[in-house]
């Protein structure tokens, strides 16, 4: 699948994260913290914050992220290192704005270029996934189901086959992309 599908595929290793925190696996979530938090500790300490503010900063928003991931049309559109600076560089440009009185400009906190082409696409994934879940809603059955099924519940074709009762995982194979060339003109008419 390429990006004109505008379904963004991240590894599973990402997406078995997110199904434990799901789970409200502690174990899972503190070792997220313990792994991005440096990456924010620099974020904040070269862009005017101290050690103290990027703690507080973190802690929001690995919170802001929890709670997110715990709703059910979450659906993670890049990674989540990607998805958590997001959410620290946005909080933070606001503190910073707090702290001058005024408006606080991207360039002049965007220390990690790097990562730059990763953020500025978040939010713009985000409308798409948006996008995405209505048309996903308007495509009916049995096509939204078996979407759903291989590409979030990561069935295989031959599970997809058993599951539909097709004769074999060609033909369930066949019906998957009939229903994606339906979701692709469904995307691209815009859901409204």
């Amino acid at each position: 699948m390429n990006k004109d599908h505008h379904l963004t595929v991240v590894d599973n290793l990402e997406h078995l994260i997110i199904s434990e925190i799901r789970k409200k696996n502690d174990r899972v979530l503190h070792q997220l913290y313990k792994t991005h938090y440096p990456m924010i500790l620099n974020l904040v300490i070269t862009n005017n914050g101290s050690e103290p503010e990027a703690k507080d900063l973190y802690q929001e928003s690995i919170i802001a992220f929890y709670e997110r991931v715990q709703q059910k049309d979450f659906v993670l559109t890049c990674k989540i290192k990607t998805y958590i600076y997001a959410i620290c560089k946005h909080k933070w440009l606001k503190r910073l704005a707090e702290k001058k009185k005024g408006p606080v400009r991207l360039d002049e906190v965007d220390n990690f270029p790097e990562q730059h082409d990763e953020i500025s696409t978040v939010e713009e994934n985000e409308r798409r996934v948006e996008v995405m879940t209505k048309s996903l809603g308007m495509l009916g059955e049995p096509c939204h189901t078996l979407i759903q099924d291989f590409y979030i519940n990561n069935l295989t074709m031959e599970q997809i086959s058993e599951k539909f009762g097709y004769t074999n995982a060609d033909n369930a194979k066949n019906q998957k992309y009939k229903c994606l060339q339906r979701l692709k003109k469904i995307f691209f008419a815009g859901p409204n």
